[in-house]
């Protein structure tokens, strides 16, 4: 049997953003994958400061929520922000750009954050600020990098449905 319990700083980490960024990195740990849980995700982050997880984005499938346990920053949601510390808890449903969101660690120490989501399968996800898009389905892997299978691209990327279908 699955241990009920974790403790976040037992788990594995993966490093997440481009090598050298001034403005993306986090460390995760998925605590979701460590308890077994089957409809609900969630992950432990740490942001450095000046720096964000992700990029401004929205699910079409999933929703969710972040509890900040440390630390403090800007919730950038829809067309708002709103300054957030910890105690505070922040919620994306799925839905259009009008429910986008990024967390970035304004503060001077390290923002620590629990994001909570359902875990449908597969998922959409729009990126505002870069026109892009992502489809991606879980399947096993070692790691964050490689438990995800998908496709980014933009809409300009378009090809017709019988596109290559000569026979």
């Amino acid at each position: 049997m699955r241990a009920p319990v974790v403790h976040i700083h037992d788990l594995p980490t993966d490093h997440v953003g481009p090598k050298g960024s001034d403005t993306f990195g986090a460390t995760l740990a998925e605590v979701g994958e460590a308890l077994g849980t089957k409809n609900i995700g969630a992950m432990y982050v740490q942001v450095d400061p000046g720096k964000r997880a992700f990029p401004f984005h929205n699910h079409l499938a999933n929703d969710e929520m972040f509890i900040i346990l440390e630390g403090t920053g800007t919730y950038r949601f829809g067309e708002h922000t709103f300054d957030i510390k910890a105690g505070d808890i922040c919620h994306a449903p799925k839905g259009g750009k009008d429910t986008a969101h990024q967390i970035i660690n304004t503060g001077q120490t390290t923002l620590r954050y629990l994001g909570v989501s359902t875990l449908q399968d597969p998922e959409v996800v729009e990126y505002p600020d870069s026109d892009k898009f992502s489809v991606l389905g879980i399947h096993p892997g070692e790691d964050y990098h490689t438990r995800y299978f998908g496709h980014i691209g933009r809409r300009s990327d378009v090809y017709d449905y019988w596109d290559g279908e000569d026979q």
